[in-house]
């Protein structure tokens, strides 16, 4: 079920997120260059990014480069961006959750996809050209 949420007074996003509970995997290479990966379920959804909860595994330091790709069986959910849809999106985790006393590691991250939302290039695109025109 999706629910459409406001963000907080400190949150400032450029677009507006869903509550959205898919499963997705996520894919990094740590420190060493080994591939590492972890399954998760996304929180809240967004053209220009998503919170996964994370259940365990190895912490993923902040502005890790990672991949995050929706299960196959969710990737036709109506309310999922359309690059999600798509397959793997790379991403940089932009904030990491508090640790669980239990575990010990992040109960999750935020991620910021590193592909431009959809409209936005119309947007930035003109103004460039209009520069180069003169």
């Amino acid at each position: 079920m999706a629910e459409r949420r406001k963000p907080g007074k400190d949150v400032q996003r450029a677009s507006e997120r869903i509550a959205l509970s898919v499963p997705a995997r996520i894919t990094w290479k740590d420190a060493s260059g080994a591939v590492r990966f972890a399954s998760v379920m996304t929180r809240d959804v967004g053209d220009g990014g998503v919170f996964v909860e994370c259940d365990g595994g190895a912490a993923i330091p902040l502005f890790r480069l990672v991949h995050l790709q929706i299960e196959r069986a969710s990737a036709a959910h109506q309310h999922l961006p359309p690059r999600l849809r798509e397959g793997r999106v790379l991403s940089a985790v932009w904030r990491v959750a508090p640790c669980r006393r239990s575990t010990g590691t992040p109960s999750g991250y935020a991620l910021r996809f590193l592909v431009e939302p959809a409209g936005q290039l119309t947007r930035t695109a003109a103004p460039t050209l209009a520069a180069v025109a003169v």
